[in-house]
């Protein structure tokens, strides 16, 4: 499984981005998808999370500002997290993370690379 991540930048505090996250490979089954996050000096941290029936988990730091969504019903290998109200602790770098599994492998957490997310006061 292949990730690829977009869609951070710089932002002004109150401002907006919208991060997206493909998957890619053959013959893998995703069940949840999520988002986690990494500031410089501290641990990557879980934001937000879809599981494969549509049911969301959000992170408090993030709740009521930020959304993710994921794909149409003939793209589930896609998601989207809308991230509203930006705030210079929302500063890091954004991961794209998904929980997935092939015929011949377990469940297995991929990672894609990071994207930075900057928000300035």
């Amino acid at each position: 499984v292949q990730l690829q991540a977009s869609g951070g930048g710089m932002v002004q505090a109150g401002g907006s981005l919208r991060l997206s996250c493909g998957a890619s490979g053959s013959d893998f089954t995703i069940n949840a998808m999520n988002w986690y996050r990494q500031a410089p000096g501290k641990e990557r941290d879980f934001v937000a999370g879809i599981g494969s029936g549509g049911k969301t988990n959000y992170a408090d730091a993030v709740k009521g500002r930020f959304t993710i969504s994921r794909g149409t019903p003939d793209n589930t290998r896609y998601m989207e997290m809308q991230m509203d109200s930006l705030k210079p602790e929302d500063t890091a770098v954004y991961y794209c993370n998904v929980f997935a599994r092939s015929p011949t492998t377990r469940w297995t957490h991929y990672w894609g690379q990071g994207t930075q997310v900057t928000v300035s006061s």
